[in-house]
């Protein structure tokens, strides 16, 4: 197997999909930034809706997205790669249009928004991904995905700053946001059809022929990515629920780690992955539920401490927890894209997006729930529950070995 020592930023974005694709997911994620943290308070403060209502519409708009998966799958594999792309991003211009034109109170229209934003939302991953896995292949293509992945994080962060920068303009100001998050998911739009990247149907097999043909089921690989994804939660929900219930620690620490996540997913996803090229896909997989599992352990040491170190041994933890993440973000999809034959790939990403979306709509339930019932509940279960799934991926036999699976 072929090890990576360096890639040249020029070929990074070549295999990405050239600039005109880079600089439209660097938009896109700017816009996603603007809104997505700030789509709750917009139901609330601009359309008048209450809390319950507005989190019951945007949940429906995930599940929605979810279900539009399979559909999702099912065209990108009868070719399409960027038309697929830029549809998951005109949707959610559709989604932000609707935001705007609604009248207060009126819950409806909300729900549609919300709706139109979550098909976006869950269709891109699988869209991008298979974009990313024709233009480029092996480890170019993985080093791609997590070049993909650290710019989407900055353009994120970037806009959620802006966005927090806006908010002491009111509901203006949350309209203004809303204006510029269409014109950013437009925008993106354009750049990423005008690639006009199409993969070519293997000439040995009718269209009925490849319809017909099911995708690998991976079942061990799925059903571990569902746990897996809560490590993303965990910066979000987790350690903030920790530090103001349990420590009453300032926001600010929460903050600090949120930021500190960020910055270390930017600079080191594309290194992490690269380092990580001379093993198999599916051991580093494997490898970062073990790493995800110690800072589970370590935070339920930290949860032991006092007020005095438990809070800084906490912060520290959450380092040991991104570890862990960048190295499952940047094994996940590149397993999957390698064991997966390229008729099907469309319907095998739709199946892992399946899986993430899940366990990102029940993990902050899950967490929450585990939490009340105190530190040993939340992160042992994560630990335990965690392990036996990097045990599953590690053992799993694959149905149709690719020799770059590993």
């Amino acid at each position: 197997m072929a090890t990576i020592t360096g890639i040249q930023p020029r070929a990074l974005v070549r295999a990405s999909g050239g600039p005109r694709y880079t600089v439209a997911l660097a938009v896109d994620a700017l816009g996603t930034g603007l809104l997505r943290p700030f789509l709750l308070l917009y139901g609330v403060t601009v359309l008048r809706l209450s809390a319950p209502v507005t989190g019951t519409a945007m949940t429906a708009g995930i599940v929605a997205g979810l279900a539009c998966m399979p559909a999702v799958g099912r065209w990108l594999d009868r070719g399409a790669r960027s038309t697929v792309v830029a549809a998951a991003m005109l949707v959610r211009v559709l989604g932000v249009a609707l935001l705007l034109v609604a009248p207060a109170g009126h819950v409806w229209l909300f729900a549609a928004a919300a709706l139109f934003l979550g098909i976006g939302n869950q269709a891109w991953p699988a869209a991008h991904a298979a974009l990313v896995a024709t233009v480029s292949h092996g480890r170019e293509r993985d080093t791609a995905l997590a070049g993909a992945r650290a710019l989407r994080n900055a353009a994120l962060g970037v806009g959620a700053l802006l966005a927090t920068a806006c908010l002491a303009g009111g509901t203006n100001a949350l309209r203004a946001l809303a204006v510029v998050t269409a014109l950013a998911y437009l925008a993106a739009a354009a750049l990423a059809w005008s690639v006009h990247v199409h993969a070519r149907p293997a000439q040995d097999a009718s269209a009925e022929e490849r319809d017909d043909e099911p995708a690998p089921r991976m079942l061990a690989i799925l059903a571990a990515n569902v746990i897996y994804v809560f490590c993303l939660n965990v910066p979000e929900i987790a350690i903030p629920l920790i530090l103001v219930t349990q420590f009453h620690a300032s926001p600010m620490w929460a903050a600090a780690v949120f930021v500190a996540n960020t910055v270390l997913v930017v600079t080191l996803q594309v290194p992490v992955t690269v380092l990580l090229s001379r093993f198999s896909r599916r051991a580093v997989l494997a490898l970062s539920g073990v790493v995800l599992a110690a800072s589970y352990l370590g935070f339920l040491a930290a949860t032991s401490l006092g007020h005095g170190w438990g809070v800084p041994a906490v912060a520290a933890v959450s380092v040991v927890c991104t570890i862990g993440e960048i190295i499952y973000a940047g094994s996940a999809t590149a397993l999957v894209t390698a064991l997966a034959p390229p008729r099907v790939l469309g319907r095998a990403l739709a199946r892992f997006q399946l899986s993430t979306g899940f366990g990102l709509a029940v993990s902050p339930a899950v967490i929450t729930g585990l939490g009340a019932h105190g530190p040993t509940a939340l992160w042992g279960s994560l630990t335990a529950a965690t392990l036996l799934s990097a045990s599953a991926v590690a053992t799993e036999k694959d149905q149709r070995r690719s020799p770059a699976a590993g």
